[in-house]
């Protein structure tokens, strides 16, 4: 296992009802090609060796015991898988006859799950020749005596990350599933070997209750339908195979086929978010039966988004911009509502940042029925400032009918720094930060003229990176953008473009292509100069790590084998490598600047505010992720 990457398959053989023989060879094949896929554990339908639709033969002694014959020959068969396998299966057990999953890996029964919920409505009739599990207790089937029940939790001895548990069909469909327990037991994989028929509608319901059975019990929940070669005499089976993770969907199969659903689930993950979840813990217990796995290591074939906080989907990112826009100026509007501000005051740039702060406190005026004129947008040209940048400020400015004010700070920066005793031709650091520390004055000096706030412009990302002024455009008195992180805020002032007027579409436009810069350094020819990410680093890279660092705690040298993986193209691994030191480099070095953080809104699942989700010394070493980086 490489990085926490486990895979696990559904398997739809095609079937012979009542033929436990044709139906053994099926299961030994496709379990051989478990292994050539490095699949770790798989699970077959319910009653696979038998067939589900067998109806009254399940009283037949010999084809109880024919499916015992063969359960003990696919074992014996499959003695040099290193694979985990769950085969359903019928089982008598003193009076009664049970609707089993039997765990075998290496040639071992492990243990038998019985199904808890036996269904008898509609299509379903079970109750007729099953009985619900019992518990506690142990059972002999070839000749091995195990632990029989619904309380079995398979547990890893060489992957502690890998507790494995199964239900059987219905055990989903009700209330309080068995994995539920299971799950608050330890496991992180459960299992469910079905043969629910298909019914119109009922892939969609379905697909939703595996989704949210993975995200609720926080594991990986794999779904294993039965198929070809079910009776139709008045049901049909799709082969419906499923696998979630944590509520995502990683894999599907079409519905009518058979063969493998494979995909590789992330354990470390899941630990992750156990760990991170307190209100998760439980003080359910199990009967837990080790194993050993000696699954070949593989390169995981797993790639992950390489914008984490941008949805893929078109539909989904325009809802998911509009939520955050309102979020956003929600939280601004109960804050003008609660100190009696009737003005706002903004630094605009003509940039990404300030621009999406203009819009969203435009927005919040809205919903305070306040006039625009309200709104105070300065811009406050220094000695980088280019006319592209200022005219979209003033643009955007008129066209949301704020008041427009321009104020320039080159003189009183010089006359600052012939008071500190700095050469202006010298272009540091102080050169940089005496107009950031400038501009910050004049908003505030404004706000108390009129009555009204600052509204910090400072994203995510700039937070993560410490690309901000200490007590310069670190500072405001309700900071909007804070944990919006740059690759979304382009696509919030693109959906503002493309939603609003066409000259209003025409100025954000060309904000969207200006490049991202603080404009501190003299332009060259008129353009731009000093350009953000040739000195930090590309944004959708720092995003990705700050992702998945802060997300799931997940250690550099995964994030890198990640993004390596996902950015394959577009930034080759010497690339990856040198921005994530950077970006550890960074985030350790500026946790003072977000201990002093002003007030914001939390809009996503990744968030800096000292206050809430990251809390962290400012003296923290960062040797320990940097040694880490350095061996890689």
């Amino acid at each position: 296992m490489t990085d926490g990457f486990f895979r696990v398959a559904a398997a739809t053989p095609e079937i012979r009802v009542a033929d436990c023989e044709f139906n053994e060879r099926a299961i030994a094949a496709m379990m051989r090609e478990c292994a050539k896929q490095q699949v770790g554990a798989v699970a077959f339908p319910e009653l696979c060796l038998t067939g589900y639709t067998c109806a009254d033969l399940f009283r037949d002694s010999a084809l109880l015991a024919g499916a015992e014959a063969a359960l003990a020959k696919l074992m014996e068969e499959t003695k040099d898988l290193d694979l985990l396998a769950f085969i359903g299966l019928p089982v008598p057990h003193g009076a009664a006859l049970y609707n089993c999953a039997a765990a075998i890996c290496k040639g071992k029964l492990l243990g038998v799950a019985a199904k808890s919920c036996i269904p008898n409505y509609s299509e379903f009739y079970e109750a007729r020749h099953f009985s619900p599990a019992p518990k506690g207790e142990e059972i002999t089937l070839c000749g091995q005596t195990v632990p029989f029940g619904s309380d079995l939790v398979f547990r890893c001895t060489n992957i502690p990350e890998l507790s494995v548990a199964a239900e059987i069909c219905e055990d989903l469909w009700v209330p309080c599933p068995p994995s539920q327990k299971l799950a608050m037991a330890g496991a992180t994989v459960v299992f469910n070997l079905s043969a629910s028929d298909e019914t119109i509608g009922k892939a969609d319901y379905r697909r939703m209750l595996v989704k949210s059975q993975s995200g609720s019990l926080l594991c990986t929940y794999v779904y294993a339908g039965a198929g070809e070669g079910e009776s139709t005499t008045d049901l049909i089976f799709a082969g419906a195979r499923l696998i979630a993770e944590n509520g995502s969907l990683l894999a599907e199969a079409k519905p009518f086929t058979t063969g493998l659903t494979v995909a590789e689930t992330d354990l470390q993950r899941i630990a992750q978010e156990r760990l991170h979840m307190t209100t998760w813990h439980s003080n359910e217990t199990a009967r837990y039966i080790p194993f050993e796995l000696n699954v070949p290591s593989f390169v995981p074939q797993r790639k992950f988004p390489q914008l984490p906080f941008v949805p893929s989907d078109e539909k989904d990112l325009a809802e998911r911009c509009e939520m955050i826009l309102n979020m956003q100026a929600t939280g601004l509007k109960t804050r003008l509502k609660h100190t009696h501000a009737t003005h706002a005051v903004i630094g605009v740039s003509g940039g990404l940042d300030s621009t999406l702060a203009l819009l969203v406190t435009a927005r919040a005026f809205d919903m305070l029925d306040l006039d625009h004129k309200g709104i105070l947008a300065v811009t406050m040209p220094g000695f980088g400032t280019t006319s592209r940048t200022k005219s979209n400020a003033q643009r955007l400015a008129e066209l949301l009918g704020a008041d427009f004010r321009t104020v320039p700070i080159g003189e009183s920066v010089s006359l600052h720094f012939r008071d500190i005793g700095h050469d202006p031709a010298v272009r540091d650091v102080t050169y940089e930060n005496a107009q950031a520390r400038e501009r910050t004055q004049v908003l505030m000096d404004l706000a108390n003229q009129c009555g009204g706030l600052v509204i910090g412009t400072g994203d995510l990302s700039e937070l993560a990176l410490g690309w901000a002024t200490y007590n310069g455009d670190h500072m405001s008195m309700y900071s909007v953008n804070c944990s919006i992180p740059k690759t979304l805020v382009r696509h919030l002032v693109h959906h503002v473009a493309v939603t609003g007027g066409e000259e209003l579409r025409k100025v954000l436009e060309d904000v969207l292509a200006t490049p991202v810069s603080p404009e501190l350094l003299p332009p060259e020819n008129g353009e731009i100069a000093q350009k953000t990410e040739s000195i930090v680093g590309p944004y959708e890279l720092h995003d990705f790590f700050l992702y998945y660092m802060l997300r799931f705690g997940f250690a550099p040298g995964k994030i890198y084998r990640m993004a390596v993986a996902s950015f394959a193209g577009v930034y080759d691994a010497a690339t990856v490598k040198k921005w994530l030191r950077e970006f550890y480099r960074r985030f350790f070095m500026s946790q003072f600047k977000r201990s002093a953080l002003p007030d914001g809104p939390k809009v996503g699942t990744v968030a800096l505010s000292q206050r809430g989700d990251w809390r962290m010394p400012s003296d923290a070493s960062a040797a320990l992720w940097l040694k880490e980086i350095d061996n890689l």
